[in-house]
């Protein structure tokens, strides 16, 4: 490239070549190839450029935009938040009647055993105090006094 006399100075240099060392793969078992057969071959397709060129190649179909799955408005956790509130609500408003319900219930059983002492009260106390006849029953008096077959004589 240069003559003898010509040369730079940087090209007296002894230059090192490394030689790069092949990197062997892992053994790694050859997997089989199993031919696949097209159901029907690709039509080859040629086009002639204007300045007189001719491609040939296979004919490409445009491709597909996979069809989105259709999002419903609302998601299934808000639904199911929704319904569990409801449920919620439903078991509060039972619980509550069921309250209310306990509590009238003992309110009337206190009521029916207040009416029954009262009834049966003035049952007893009608049969202990008497009639007022004044003819039978004994009589007990305090002061010094002479009984004769239920007659106070004093």
């Amino acid at each position: 490239m240069y003559p003898e006399h010509d040369r730079p100075a940087s090209a007296e240099r002894a230059v090192t070549a490394y030689q790069p060392t092949p990197i062997t793969p892992a053994a790694v078992p050859p997997v089989p190839l199993v031919p696949v057969q097209p159901h029907e071959m690709p039509t080859v397709a040629s086009v002639v450029l204007p300045d007189g060129r001719v491609v040939t190649g296979y004919a490409v179909s445009p491709v597909q935009p996979e069809p989105v799955a259709v999002k419903s408005a609302v998601s299934r956790a808000a639904v199911n938040v929704a319904l569990g509130g409801v449920g919620f609500l439903a078991v509060c408003g039972g619980l509550l009647l069921l309250t209310t319900f306990i509590t009238a219930l003992t309110a009337l059983i206190t009521q029916l055993i207040t009416l029954a002492a009262v009834i049966f009260g003035g049952w007893i106390a009608v049969q202990v105090m008497g009639s007022g006849s004044g003819k039978s029953g004994t009589t007990v008096n305090i002061r010094r006094a002479v009984f004769k077959r239920n007659h106070f004589h004093g």
